[in-house]
């Protein structure tokens, strides 16, 4: 406690300091004057000015002129600097100015811009760009105004960026928002998958950073805001470097047989762009993400889709679905070797046709080896004389999968004329999974032992999935009036063949130990097919209003086929059906959702107001035991938006939605799931669909005059119908678990970023508050479990780029999480979790470069065992050689004080979990990259 009130009090003085740090600096001066049109004398208002130092261009501050034309750039130190001033439509004014002790002020008078017009045949000159410039909702970096040290990646380069962090992970946040896209000159690259561009492009070729919002295709067609939306990075390239070679090669050999190779290969010419990636490693580089989800802009499932896959169970730590579940840092939990190759194609195909295309191969091998404890809610029934507590229950698991996946993806846009244009995104991945998992455990209850558990899990299986989404764009003569269709389609198949062995024994405190045997052979194979066609009419009703109509219709088939054949040690061979754990079953559930939509838009602001009727049916039938369960659902679904667009970007978003999810197959199949047979999972085919309601507010400003962005988010949910767990326990601690509905959850969300540019140093802060709270509801043996958790936590990062041979990054993070429970409050948690992390690259004389990283984690209030000091400390020393230092030989240490562990808490509605997981340890790599580079050709 005492340490967690510290790293606070330490987070807050900073920021304290930064504050001051604002304040007017009695040492430094200020440098003002103001923008005209040269002919007319007309004042330019919003014209961008930029503070450069004098030695080497590189951007120290922004601002932008007022309504009268003036600017005022503030506490500036004495020295030599050159003052931009652009503005669109005109010729850049450079400026330079110097700064003394004894003329602390400049005052530069009035600038007279110089309106720019072409001729037919003219040369044009490419003219000075502002470092920050605003346009629209699109806010624009200019790469020049921030440099990265030779070789880096693009990741370096958004590190720099103001209001943008980059995490350990490779995740990106801009003003607070993450970033779930990163577009290449407005298209996609390598599908939806922004680590493939941030962190396998050179920074050194990108022109511009564009950072925005971007809605589906469908709404930024239609003009009618759907209220979804992606925030987006588009890198758009200098371009000198759209033609041409370039890529980057390595390979390293270390301690404990550690190994690490890479092959980047990009040939750009114009709008044809052809990259082949490969990679291996054994030191937990995945090279890109594996959802494996498809290349498409669209927001997700329809309102009113399913909520979930068609079937198949969560394997990897062997803790089942942890739906809900609120983990308090993000680590890695296994160690992890992988291969991969990826190629990705994009080229227009003569004037009416542009097709992307990417394929990504891998094969992965993850060793999980953890140890778990568990803290169940639970009442009666109790062992005589046992008064109620918590079900503990410690588990030791062992896990290796390998995993071969494939997956493709496709973008073809195609205009069949002026008004009309088709687009075409499909998606294929293919994965092949092979799985041993042992694992031992024992439950007990009060300090009395209930049961002791071993499994030895074998399983391989075989899953396709497919997408395609069908776009058709016809705008008419009138302005405003368009028809659009979407048509899209998603298929799933999974067959899997499983040996599930397990031996457990029971102990009671009258009768001896009690041991059972399992020994079965399991197959399934599972299948389901989803078509949503979105049908899409605006209309407008004046310069101001559109209306829209639309129409969707969903359709959702699912099946699963599941035998179980028990072991019949007489003919040694699985040839005895289980019935009890056997079944064929289908679902189908068909929708239909028509309504109108009526928006305006202001030069400010934006308003809709939308009705949507719903009607639905689900059907559930188990074949196996011939029966069939039907369900009809009626219901009206409202929606409003609201959007305010102030100056200095100042952006206000209010945003209302109600939806229906339908339950999974795998939740309505009712049968019994033992992989685990002392923690059995149960299908409810009498589930109703949850019936969800959400508000989202969200306000974001970046000022361009102090460098200074803000963003807050408001998130709120209400759930009637909500699918949860109802857990029963024996009085042997086995448990069972199986989905029901249940009304009165609710969650709220929120979250600050304050980020703030230091231009004098050359500092990028940002301070983080977020907070959570959650009405949690489930049931234990029957009786209602009312779960109030609720965390916030404080983070402060700060990152520099001091001078040409220095850049450094720390953060620091304190969360605090409570939980309490209706039916135990013997169960209730408080804890709290510390991060700090920092890092520093120095440019040594001779080309040599000193990288070190440092992360340190501290928990309290866990479970013994659990509250665990981690630090790692990595860090390596290269020399750079050959032309432009184009070639690198580098010694790193990982986990210097081979002290890296991984210590994770998980809370849900029904238990918490804390579970320590064996991580990669100290190695020495030694690699040899050389990056290529050759332009022009």
């Amino acid at each position: 406690m005492l340490r967690s009130t510290l790293l606070l009090l330490g987070i807050l003085l900073v920021f304290s300091g930064v504050a001051q740090a604002q304040k007017p600096s009695p040492g430094k001066g200020s440098i003002s004057g103001a923008a005209v049109d040269s002919l007319t004398g007309k004042v330019l208002r919003e014209a961008s000015v930029s503070l450069l130092a004098a030695r080497d261009s590189s951007y120290l501050t922004f601002t932008i002129t007022d309504g009268d034309g003036q600017f005022v750039l503030r506490n500036v130190a004495a020295g030599r600097y050159q003052v931009l001033v652009t503005f669109l439509g005109y010729k850049s004014r450079l400026v330079p100015v110097q700064l003394t002790e004894t003329a602390p002020t400049a005052q530069l008078g009035t600038l007279r811009l110089r309106a720019q017009s072409q001729t037919l045949g003219e040369v044009v000159v490419q003219q000075e760009r502002a470092p920050v410039s605003l346009s629209g909702d699109t806010l624009a970096f200019s790469a020049r105004a921030f440099k990265t040290q030779p070789n880096a990646a693009v990741e370096a380069l958004l590190k720099k960026l103001p209001g943008v962090e980059v995490d350990r992970a490779g995740n990106i946040r801009a003003q607070g928002q993450a970033v779930s896209r990163v577009l290449v000159d407005g298209k996609p690259f390598f599908g939806d998958d922004p680590k493939m561009a941030t962190r396998n492009l050179p920074a050194d070729i990108i022109d511009q950073v564009q950072l925005f919002s971007q809605q589906s295709d469908q709404a930024a067609f239609s003009g009618i805001d759907d209220g979804t939306q992606q925030r987006t990075i588009n890198l758009v390239t200098k371009r000198d470097k759209r033609r041409g070679y370039f890529g980057t090669n390595s390979a390293g050999a270390g301690t404990a047989g550690r190994y690490q190779a890479r092959l980047g290969v990009n040939r750009f010419n114009n709008g044809r762009q052809i990259s082949a990636l490969g990679m291996a490693n054994n030191i937990n580089q995945q090279g890109f993400s594996s959802n494996g989800g498809p290349a498409t802009s669209q927001p997700g499932p329809p309102a009113n889709g399913p909520a979930g896959s068609s079937g198949g169970r969560v394997r990897v730590g062997g803790q089942g679905s942890r739906s809900g579940a609120d983990s308090d840092n993000e680590q890695p939990n296994n160690i992890l070797e992988s291969g991969a190759v990826g190629l990705n194609y994009r080229d227009a195909w003569g004037k009416r046709a542009e097709v992307a295309t990417s394929y990504l191969g891998s094969r992965s091998s993850e060793v999980t080896d953890q140890q778990s404890r568990r803290e169940n809610a639970t009442t009666a029934p109790t062992l005589p004389g046992e008064t109620a507590a918590p079900l503990l229950t410690d588990q030791h698991l062992y896990a290796r999968e390998t995993t071969p996946s494939h997956r493709l993806n496709l973008r073809l846009d195609y205009k069949l004329d002026s008004l009309t244009t088709v687009r075409l995104t499909p998606f294929a991945a293919w994965q092949s999974p092979e799985q041993r998992r042992a694992s031992e455990q024992q439950v007990s209850r009060g300090g009395t032992l209930l049961n002791q558990g071993q499994l030895r899990y074998t399983t391989g299986s075989t899953t396709l999935n497919g997408a395609n989404n069908l776009l058709v764009m016809r705008k008419f003569a009138k302005e405003g009036r368009t028809l659009s269709a979407n048509l899209n389609t998603v298929l799933n198949g999974q067959n899997e063949q499983t040996l599930n062995q397990a031996t457990n024994t029971f102990f009671t405190t009258t009768e001896p130990p009690r041991s059972t045997e399992l020994n079965q052979q399991l197959t399934e194979s599972t299948g389901g097919q989803t078509n949503v066609l979105n049908l899409s009419y605006t209309e407008p009703v004046s310069l101001s209003r559109k209306l829209e109509g639309h129409y969707n219709l969903t359709h959702t088939q699912n099946q699963a086929d599941r035998t179980v054949r028990d072991f019949t040690a007489a003919t040694g061979r699985y040839d005895a059906l289980n019935p009890l754990l056997s079944n064929r079953f289908d679902s189908r559930f068909v929708a239909q959702r028509a309504g109108l939509t009526l928006q305006t838009r202001r030069l400010r602001y934006t308003y809709g107001l939308g009705l949507d009727a719903l009607q639905a049916g689900l059907r559930v039938r188990n074949q196996t035991a011939d029966t069939t369960f039907n369900r009809r659902f009626t219901r009206l679904l409202p929606n409003a938006l609201f959007t305010y667009n102030g100056s200095q970007n100042r952006t206000l978003r209010l945003t209302y939605r109600t939806r229906l999810n339908v339950p999974s197959a795998a939740q309505l199949q009712p049968v019994a799931d033992n992989t685990n047979p002392l923690q059995v999972q149960r299908g409810n085919p009498a589930l109703r669909p949850e019936y969800i309601h959400s508000l989202l507010t969200t306000y974001s400003q970046f000022n361009a005059r102090n460098n200074r962005s803000v963003f807050v988010l408001l998130d709120a949910a209400q759930v009637q119908d909500r699918i949860v767990a109802a857990t029963s326990f024996s009085a042997g601690g086995v448990q069972t678990t199986r989905p029901v509905n249940a009304n009165g959850y609710r969650s709220v969300n929120g979250f600050l970023s304050l980020g703030q540019r230091l231009a004098t140093h050359k500092i990028n802060l940002n301070l983080t508050t977020n907070s959570n709270y959650t009405h949690g509801l489930s049931f234990v043996n029957d009786e209602l479990n009312v779960a109030h958790s609720w965390n916030v936590g404080q983070g402060l990062s700060v990152n520099s780029s001091y001078n040409d041979q220095l850049e450094f990054g720390l953060s620091a993070n304190v969360t605090y999480q409570q939980a309490r429970y209706s039916l135990l409050p013997g169960q209730n948690t408080a804890y709290f979790t510390q991060t700090l992390t920092a890092d520093a690259y120095y440019q040594l004389p001779a080309h040599f470069v000193l990288t070190t990283d440092l992360w340190l984690s501290n928990n309290t209030g866990r479970a013994a065992g659990y509250n665990q000091r981690v630090g790692l400390w990595n860090a390596s020393l290269a020399k750079q050689f050959l032309a432009n230092q184009q070639a690198e030989v580098k010694l790193q240490v990982y986990d210097l004080l081979n002290q890296n562990r991984s210590v994770v808490r998980n809370v849900t509605d029904t238990y918490l979990e804390d579970v320590r997981s064996r991580v990669l340890t100290r190695y020495v790599l030694l690699s040899l990259t050389y990056t290529l580079r050759k332009f022009g050709v």
